[in-house]
Order: structure tokens, then C-alpha cells, then sequence
């Protein structure tokens, strides 16, 4: 979110900073939309200062024996009851155009976010650990997974495709990675565990940044069983080639534009991450300044639709609709973010080094960045089966972007006014990844698996995984 005073300041700088992510001007018709609200506000506001002027005056005429001037103005005070509701209507529609244009639009990019459209201009900063030499010719994790439990045949049966079914072993070290990583951010990094709800309404995600503009992203559910009654009435089975995704969101449009307020269902959201849950946790509050920094995780189910991503991975666990993070979430004083973030992400390369991963840390151009990021750093680890790096941490600074979505404040020592937080978040880590990135780097040549040394207490000792 954007705050309109600064385009008015300076908005060729605004339109300079978002063209570095491929957006076309647009401070000129935000000015011009912000120009037109703030005529309207001031005719509603004249025009109510009138209304009461002139109610009081009424009294004083009539006190002084004017009846004229008192019915004068009684036709006035009529007129202007007449005239008002419309200001109103105007400025409460202009207002809202205005909050969703600026909604609408991405973070502005730091100074030190290097040019470019996509991936191919990111820039790497480091690498970290030996790649292994192979005796043999490595497996990726999707060849070497069904014989250690890893079954994608009965994830796909139950739920479809992009969901695994985990069994035995396989299913323990994927438990045993989320446990570790939580345990090493919270005892060791001094991050406070959460256990946030999975559901989430319309304005955490709207305060996160997933709303509106990527909601073809996320998972919708509904509270009300009159929609679910709705929807079995009018649509029946699903059409053969439609995906029942496409059809629940289809069925929602309706259902909106049917039902009326105040019947209008709670819509509630499958978190696509804990970021949602835990940046949340501080909207429309005032932050008592000891509490910095504010220093969250939380080891939580994930739901992705993955609706910009259509063809890419399918194959095996890389990229899938449910999946599990250790996410990191911090909330700071302006001052304090670029600082934190560096900590952030170095409290991820931890787990990669505790695992004896090999990563390199990359810097995100400003096309590869997320919406709400003003400066990103992804961390690569190595897989071997595949021959590339692959993402397994992204960890972001926003700024005060999330924090004027969901109204986060702090008041400064010494200060009468509010100034608004700076939120960052990352992972710490991705365990489904995680669990690609050990497999395919510890993988033996029998097709068995080594279990890092940092996970074994965490595997009752177990040191093999084994087909």
C-alpha cells in the first residue's frame, strides 16, 4: 500500500521507481483521482458546515421575529439534507477507488535492487558448502522417493494431482526436518513459536498483500452452509474438464452477486503461508515500542493453488498444493529493518549449513521480487539428481508496505505522532524442499538415504533410510 501524499510530493520519482518492475506510469491518474476525492470532500465538508450554520441561524431568527430570513433558511437547511447524501455517496466511491488503485499496485523496489524483468537477472551474492562427488550417477528425489515411502500414486488418487502421501520413514524425516528447524529458530535464533489459525479472513489477507491480486492463488472456503446448499443447487456434478477449483471460484462469483447483505457468508481463506497469520498479528494496534522487535515462527500446513505456475514441476515434491514451512516473521522500526533482515536471512542459511547443504544466496531483481517485497534475497541449495540449484528459503523485506494495509503503528519516544512498522518475513524452511534437498545430496548408491547427523536425534537414532 502506498501512501498518496508521497506520490503528490514527487510523482515522477513514484512512476520511475515502479517502471524498475515492468509497471507503466500511473502516478498522473492517481493524482487526478486524488485531486477529484479530496474536491468532493471539500464540497461535503462546506456543505455540511453550512447545513449547521444555517440550522442555528434558523433559531435566531426566529428569536429576533424574522420569519422570513427562519423559512429562508429552513429551505436552505432542506436543500442541503437533499444535496448531501450524494456528496457523501461520491466520497465515500472515490475514496474507495482511490484505497484500491493504490491496493492494487506492488511495493516500490530499494536503491540496491539490482534492474530486471525476471530470474535471469538476479544476481548471486555467495555460495556456501563442497557439492559431493558421486560415485555413481545420481537420482532425483522423484526416482529414488517410492521405495522410501514417498507415495505419489495415492496422494494423486485421494486429492488429486501436486499432493504426495508420505509413509513410514519417509513420513518421519519429513517431521523430524520441521522439528529441527523450529527448534534451532526459537532456542537458538530467539524467534517466539506461534500456532496461528490455518483460516484467515479477507482483510488479513488483504493486509499480507494476497488480496486482491492473487486470489486465483489461494484456497477459498466459506462458513455459511447456505452457500454450500447454493452451490449443490445450482451447479450439480462438476462438467467433465473443469477443474473443481475453477468451479468452487466460479460458484463464489454467483453466490456473491445472489446473496444480500447482511445474509452475506463469511468467506474465510487456506493460509498460503504463515506469513498471513503472523504479520496479522499486529494489524490496527498501536506497538508499545519495547516489544522491538517483534520476532515470530510457526511450523504450519500450507495452500497453494500454484495458478501461476500451471505445467511447471508436476513432477514429483517440489511444487505442491499442500506442503509445510517454518516460517520467520519480524516486525521493527523503520531503522531497524535492513538490519533485520540480514539476521533473517542468515538465521535460514543456518539450517542449510546445520544440514550441510550446499546454497548460494541470491539478490531478486525488481521483476523477480514478490508484490509486497522491497527487497528479497532467495536461497538456492544444490540438488544433484536434477543438476541445478533450486529456491528452498526466500526471505523479504516490505517495509511499511503490509503495515499501512493492516494500519500497524508504533509511536516514536518523544513523538506525538504514529509512524508505521516495517515487516519482514521468510523461510526457515520450506521442509518439503528441505526433505528433496537431503534425500538427493545424502542419497547412496543402493538407493538408500543417509540422515544428517543434526536430524538423527530427531529420528530416535535412525542413521539410514532404506528402500
Amino acid at each position: 500500500m502506498h501512501d498518496i501524499r508521497l506520490i503528490r510530493e514527487n510523482p515522477q520519482a513514484f512512476d520511475a521507481a515502479l517502471a524498475r518492475r515492468g509497471v507503466e506510469p500511473v502516478a498522473e491518474s492517481l493524482l487526478a483521482l486524488d485531486a477529484r476525492r479530496r474536491a468532493v470532500t471539500t464540497q461535503m465538508q462546506e456543505a455540511q458546515s453550512r447545513r449547521n450554520d444555517a440550522s442555528k441561524a434558523v433559531g435566531q431568527a426566529m428569536a429576533q421575529g424574522d420569519k422570513d430570513k427562519a423559512e429562508a433558511l429552513k429551505a436552505e437547511v432542506a436543500e442541503l439534507k437533499q444535496t448531501l447524501p450524494a456528496l457523501e455517496d461520491e466520497d465515500r466511491t472515490l475514496a474507495a477507488e482511490l484505497h484500491d488503485a493504490l491496493a492494487g499496485l506492488p511495493n516500490l523496489p530499494a536503491d540496491d535492487v539490482p534492474p530486471g524483468e525476471d530470474e535471469s537477472a538476479n544476481v548471486e551474492l555467495s555460495q556456501w558448502g563442497d557439492r559431493r562427488e558421486f560415485a555413481f550417477e545420481p537420482k532425483e528425489h522423484a526416482d529414488l522417493g517410492p521405495a522410501l515411502g514417498m507415495d505419489f500414486e495415492t496422494g494423486a488418487n485421494i486429492s488429486g494431482a501436486r499432493f504426495t502421501f508420505l509413509r513410514g520413514q519417509m513420513a518421519r524425516l519429513h517431521r523430524a526436518l520441521g522439528q529441527f528447524m523450529l527448534d534451532r529458530q526459537t532456542t537458538g535464533n530467539g524467534y517466539t513459536e506461534c500456532a496461528p489459525p490455518l483460516l484467515v479472513r479477507d482483510e488479513a489477507a488483504f493486509g499480507t498483500g494476497q488480496l486482491p491480486k492473487f486470489t486465483e492463488d489461494l484456497f477459498p472456503t466459506s462458513r455459511d452452509m447456505t452457500f454450500y446448499h447454493y452451490a449443490i443447487d445450482r451447479l450439480g456434478p462438476v462438467s467433465a474438464g473443469a477443474s473443481i477449483r475453477d468451479t468452487i471460484l466460479e460458484t463464489v462469483k454467483a453466490y456473491d452477486e445472489w446473496v444480500k447483505p447482511p445474509e452475506k457468508h463469511e468467506r474465510l481463506w487456506l493460509i498460503p503461508t504463515a506469513e498471513v497469520s503472523l504479520t496479522n498479528a499486529v494489524r490496527e494496534q498501536i506497538i508499545d515500542e519495547a516489544q522491538f522487535p517483534i520476532r515470530m515462527t510457526a511450523l504450519t500446513p500450507c495452500f497453494r493453488s500454484e495458478a501461476g505456475a500451471a505445467g511447471k514441476d508436476t513432477r514429483g515434491f517440489i511444487r505442491q498444493h499442500q506442503f509445510e514451512k517454518v516460517e520467520l516473521v519480524s516486525v521493527v522500526r523503520p531503522e531497524e529493518s535492513e538490519a533485520e533482515h540480514e539476521r533473517m536471512t542468515e538465521c535460514a542459511e543456518g539450517v542449510l549449513q546445520a544440514l550441510g547443504l550446499p546454497y548460494r544466496k541470491m539478490l531478486l531483481c525488481a521483476g523477480d521480487m514478490g508484490a509486497t517485497a522491497r527487497k528479497t534475497y532467495d536461497l538456492e541449495v544444490w540438488l544433484p539428481g536434477q543438476g541445478a540449484w533450486r529456491e528452498i528459503s526466500s526471505c523479504s523485506n516490505c517495509g511499511d508496505y503490509q503495515a499501512r494495509r493492516m494500519n500497524a503503528r508504533y509511536k516514536p519516544e518523544g513523538s506525538k505522532k504514529t509512524e508505521f512498522v516495517h515487516t519482514l518475513n521468510g523461510s526457515g524452511l520450506a521442509v518439503g524442499r528441505t526433505l528433496v534437498a537431503v534425500m538427493e545430496n545424502y542419497q547412496q548408491e543402493d538407493g538408500s538415504v543417509e540422515v544428517p547427523e543434526a536430524l538423527r536425534p530427531y529420528m530416535g537414532g535412525i542413521e539410514n533410510l532404506t528402500p
